[in-house]
């Protein structure tokens, strides 16, 4: 039924009457899976063929959780099993493969790459030479690349038509926001005087048309009604590209009053198996991927709000002792690593016990409030705001009002049936107000069959 939380509950209680039983670890694997658990359902489908060596399932499940972690190499192995016992499954099959390319395309990158450093695409375009066919008549950039609200409103209702912006136009945008972004510190520090406030967005995921409902009902972004976007614009949802030249193109018209922090999503591993990287090929080209992960990388991990309340995208640290300080100085223009402050902004999640614990998903750990107070106060800091977790009501506060989750993909992947929210904050007192909504009718289904 979907119901996938109940289902680990219930898996759970069983796994305690009968911890012998294979089965039930596998299934509460595909659980974890389908909740992005992906560290649980790596450690339930290994335990499951410690107990039965012969459970087919258990390869199919431990693959697709290191498929999920990037770890292709131990998953490629895993469906390789499941294909020599199950030869014709179309579904093992298929994800041999895709796994199989994958593993051959890194070595292929590893054995290409040197020590110099690596050219930028920007030194590779020619954007002037490119030519607006006459036949497009699509909204177009002013002289020069200048995005105006004109063109802003002019590409969400072409985007609306499920219609594609001008390559030219797009790199374009794509050019200026790197260039623009570069320039900024990895921690972004704002001031909201009393009578300012402004709204801060949880993962969008390529839901178009919920991103367009937000700015329905909030308003459009302005120099007096600032915008916080936190992270995982893309993958997921079929319209990532649009989600995400939207953001960009905000930014560029309000550039010290829109802004965009970076998720877990905006890496080259979780783009490769999510979706972004194919539908940016399929749109456009893979040279325009390559400008994408480029622009990526330069995002800021962290914001400062009246040096009160600190955003990102996943949350708080595998050790104590981490000072906004060490915030400001993280080198962000890379792919993030798979540990210390940098992976951890990104990924990891709060707990309701005390202290930490390995990670749900595999990657960075999981916070307690103990951690949470303790970083507050070392920093003098009230609470923080993150992401990075799918909430049925769209965001939950937790830690004693000290950590906040928003999440702005309502019925995220066309099926969780959650609400989205987002979040207002006014300078006068910093006190969170909530906004929730449902997902629009989407065209999202039938988009994700095309592509």
């Amino acid at each position: 039924e979907k119901d996938y939380e109940n289902a680990i509950k219930y898996y759970s209680e069983a796994v305690e009457l009968n911890p012998d039983n294979a089965i039930y670890y596998g299934n509460r694997s595909l659980a974890y899976l389908r909740t992005e658990c992906y560290g649980y359902a790596l450690a339930d489908a290994t335990l499951a063929l410690e107990l039965d060596k012969n459970y087919i399932k258990g390869y199919y499940r431990r693959a697709t959780s290191n498929m999920a972690l990037g770890k292709f190499k131990a998953a490629l192995k895993d469906y390789e099993t499941v294909v020599k016992v199950r030869p014709n499954d179309k579904d093992a099959k298929l994800k041999y493969q895709e796994c199989s390319k994958i593993v051959k395309q890194k070595a292929f990158e590893r054995a290409i790459a040197s020590d110099e450093l690596k050219r930028s695409v920007v030194d590779s375009l020619d954007i002037e030479s490119m030519t607006i066919e006459e036949d497009y008549s699509g909204p177009k950039l002013e002289e020069g690349g200048k995005v105006t609200l004109k063109f802003m409103k002019e590409m969400m209702s072409w985007f609306k038509g499920q219609k594609k912006l001008h390559r030219k136009c797009a790199y374009q945008i794509l050019v200026q926001v790197k260039e623009l972004l570069c320039k900024l510190p990895s921690l972004v520090e704002i001031t909201l005087s009393e009578k300012e406030k402004i709204t801060i967005c949880g993962d969008t995921h390529g839901q178009f048309y919920d991103l367009l409902n937000i700015f329905e009902l909030n308003g459009l972004p302005s120099e007096t009604n600032p915008y916080l976007f936190n992270g995982d614009f893309v993958d997921r949802g079929s319209f990532s590209v649009e989600v995400i030249l939207t953001l960009f193109g905000f930014k560029l018209l309000f550039p010290d009053c829109f802004y965009l922090l970076r998720g877990n999503h905006e890496t080259d591993n979780m783009n490769q198996m999510y979706g972004f990287e194919g539908e940016v090929k399929a749109k456009y080209t893979a040279q325009m991927f390559e400008l994408f992960s480029e622009v990526f990388q330069w995002l800021p991990l962290a914001q400062s709000i009246n040096g009160k309340v600190l955003v990102m995208h996943g949350g708080l640290f595998s050790e104590d002792g981490v000072t906004l300080d060490d915030l400001r100085k993280i080198d962000r223009n890379r792919q993030p690593p798979d540990s210390g402050p940098m992976c951890d902004l990104l990924w990891s999640d709060p707990q309701a016990l005390d202290g930490r614990s390995v990670s749900k998903r595999g990657v960075s750990c999981q916070f307690g409030p103990d951690v949470t107070k303790r970083f507050l106060e070392q920093n003098h800091l009230d609470y923080i705001i993150r992401s990075h977790e799918m909430k049925s009501e769209g965001y939950e506060v937790t830690h004693n009002g000290q950590c906040i989750t928003v999440f702005s993909a309502p019925n995220y992947c066309d099926q969780m049936g959650n609400k989205g929210a987002y979040i207002h904050l006014r300078g006068s007192d910093l006190k969170p107000e909530f906004h929730q909504f449902t997902a629009v009718v989407s065209t999202d289904v039938q988009a994700r069959a095309v592509l």
